[in-house]
């Protein structure tokens, strides 16, 4: 049965491959797959012994670097590079001007003296004989027009302009300021300071010169007038004896309200004064007067003394000119 069956197929092949006029062709099976031997455990060693360095000498190999042409026209084409520029050293600071210091040595003058000499600040001396008159010439008048000595003129001022002051307070405030030495920065620290400067220039100053006026230099002799002015600068010199109590300066540290006291105690005996009756003004008078710069500041125009109003007892001229001003 199954042979009649499969020649009945091959015969109906047969036919087909007649009436299409080929002969008929068997398909072809495809090739059995075939199987890899198994290998060895000797193969295997050896197989893995030899592709493993071989895959590790490709995974590191390089790729080939680029041609030498195509890197020198890469180079060619990149920017040139620039040197960083060297840094321009800063000019030298160009040196202070000297400020011009208009001077007699008096009380009042040996403030400013004194404060440039402790700051260190560089200055021309401008001696201003106030025996001869010469505060009321109209040069220095346009700089201090009380007509009245110590001014300065600072050719270096606030913006690199020149600028004048006169009145020895405002001198000491404004170099204070410019220095930034014996005059706080601090508010508070500053008020105490401008006190003591303002309770100077207003109390004792004025009080100490008309009580040496009555004293020294007065052409009659008024009782009263030495009486009371005696009695007044005992009274401040008393203020200033309670302040030091317990402490070395007037205001904190060493200040520009020492510098304007010292000059003014200096006088003491011609005020009709005994410091020794008044312990602790005694010792800061002793405590300021060693400094250096105060020393240094007092031997400003020394030789000057000669004619300043020291000597007004024997100069009838200096006389006049300081003792009889009228305004002008």
């Amino acid at each position: 049965m199954a042979a009649a069956t499969s020649r009945k197929t091959s015969s109906r092949a047969g036919a087909a491959a007649a009436r299409s006029g080929s002969p008929a062709k068997a398909k072809a099976a495809p090739p059995a797959p075939t199987k890899a031997k198994p290998l060895s455990a000797k193969q295997a060693s050896t197989k893995s012994a030899t592709t493993k360095p071989v895959a590790k000498k490709q995974a590191s190999a390089k790729p080939a670097s680029a041609k030498p042409a195509a890197a020198k026209a890469a180079a060619a084409k990149a920017p040139p590079v620039k040197a960083a520029p060297r840094p321009v050293p800063a000019p030298p600071p160009r040196p202070a001007k000297p400020i011009e210091f208009y001077y007699w040595p008096t009380a009042n003058g040996w403030k400013v003296s004194i404060m440039l000499e402790e700051c260190g600040v560089p200055y021309v001396l401008r001696p201003v004989n106030i025996g001869r008159g010469e505060q009321f010439t109209a040069d220095y008048l346009k700089i201090s027009p009380n007509g009245r000595i110590p001014a300065i003129a600072d050719p270096d001022g606030p913006g690199g302009k020149e600028i004048s002051v006169f009145e020895s307070g405002a001198v000491l405030q404004y170099l204070g300021r410019k220095t930034g030495k014996f005059y706080p920065a601090d508010e508070r620290g500053r008020v105490a300071v401008d006190e003591w400067l303002f309770w100077q220039v207003s109390g004792l100053g004025p009080m100490a010169g008309q009580a040496n006026h009555f004293r020294q230099f007065a052409p009659e002799t008024i009782p009263y007038a030495i009486e009371r002015y005696t009695n007044e600068v005992g009274r401040l010199y008393n203020v200033m004896n309670r302040r030091l109590a317990g402490r070395d300066y007037l205001a904190g540290p060493y200040s520009i309200a020492d510098i304007a006291c010292y000059g003014w105690i200096m006088s003491h005996q011609q005020q009709g004064q005994n410091l020794a009756a008044f312990v602790h003004l005694k010792a800061w008078f002793d405590r300021v007067g060693a400094r250096p710069g105060v020393q240094r500041g007092l031997a400003v125009g020394r030789e000057l003394r000669s004619a300043s109003p020291s000597d007004l007892r024997s100069s009838q001229d200096s006389r006049r000119v300081l003792l009889n001003q009228k305004p002008r």
